[in-house]
C-alpha cells in the first residue's frame, strides 16, 4: 500500500505541547512532515528525531513546513522521551493506531503493536508528495534529506526511486 499522490488522511492527535494538533490546520501554512516512529524505547527514533529537532526550526522559518512526529505511546511518556534527548519538537499520540493503520505503518514486535518507521511530506494541498516506510528498525530517512527534497522540491527516495515532483 502506498499513500503517495493520494491525499492524506487528516488526523487530530494529542502533542506534547498540550491540547490537540490537526494535520489540515499546519498545512494552512505549508507543508508538513509526519514522521512516525516505533517508541520511546528505539535508540533509531531517537536518532532520527534529533535530526529533525536540529532542523525543525530551519524548516519552518524558510520553508513553512512543520514537523509532526508521531508514536503510539501516551503523552506523558512522550513528554518524557522529549525532554530526556532535549527535543524542540513536539510529539504526537496516535494511541488507538489509527493514523498509523491507515499509513500502512502498524507493525507487531515483542514490543506490542507499534509504528514503523515513516516519514510522509504532504503539501498545502493535503497530498503526500513523499514517502518512506523502513522495512527496519534502522531503515529512516533523516530530516537533512526532507530539507533538501521539500527546498529543491524533489521528492525522489533517498535509495535511488525515483518519484513524482513535488
Amino acid at each position: 500500500m502506498t499513500l503517495l499522490d493520494e491525499p492524506a488522511p487528516d488526523f487530530t492527535l494529542e502533542s506534547t505541547a498540550g491540547g490537540t494538533v490537526t494535520l489540515s490546520e499546519t498545512l494552512a501554512d505549508g507543508p508538513s512532515v509526519v514522521v512516525t516512529f516505533r517508541g520511546v524505547w528505539c535508540s533509531y527514533c531517537a536518532e532520527q528525531l534529533g535530526t529533525f529537532s536540529d532542523l525543525a526550526y530551519d524548516l519552518w522559518r524558510h520553508l513553512d513546513v512543520d514537523v509532526l512526529p508521531v508514536a503510539a505511546e501516551p503523552v506523558p511518556e512522550l513528554r518524557e522521551m522529549r525532554d530526556r534527548f532535549d527535543l524542540s519538537v513536539q510529539l504526537l499520540s496516535d494511541p488507538d493506531l489509527t493514523l498509523s493503520t491507515y499509513c500502512g505503518v502498524q507493525d507487531h514486535d515483542a514490543h506490542g503493536e507499534i509504528l514503523k518507521p515513516g516519514t510522509f511530506v504532504v503539501d498545502e494541498a493535503g497530498v503526500v508528495r513523499y514517502e518512506h516506510v523502513g522495512v527496519n528498525a534502522a531503515d529512516r530517512t533523516y530530516a537533512n534529506y526532507v530539507r533538501a527534497a521539500v527546498r529543491d522540491h524533489d521528492c525522489r527516495d533517498p535509495y535511488g526511486d525515483d518519484r513524482e515532483q513535488y
